[in-house]
């Protein structure tokens, strides 16, 4: 059976961007930063895209990562996922 590096249809190590969506609050963006910080050290938090809703409710925050694995982005996927502010992680 092949592991799950083998089976990903990414090349690790790759620039992986990562769009996460919430009810925009003070803390969103700096909670999603952090999130990604502790799986993945190496992100340059300068780097970040922020991007409001029509509305202003929401707020997009756009990450480009250093992807070292699958396992790396399933567990910042489950951690963002997990966030009560987090709507949504594409």
């Amino acid at each position: 059976m092949p592991d799950a590096q083998s089976a990903s249809p990414l090349a690790f190590p790759c620039e992986f961007p990562i769009k996460v969506m919430g009810r925009k609050g003070p803390g969103f963006a700096q909670a999603v930063v952090d999130i990604v910080l502790k799986h993945a050290p190496d992100f340059d938090a300068a780097t970040v895209e922020m991007r409001p809703s029509r509305q202003g409710t929401y707020l997009s925050v756009t990450c480009v990562v250093r992807a070292t694995s699958r396992e790396q982005l399933d567990a910042l996927y489950q951690e963002l996922c997990d966030h009560p502010a987090v709507v949504m992680a594409l």
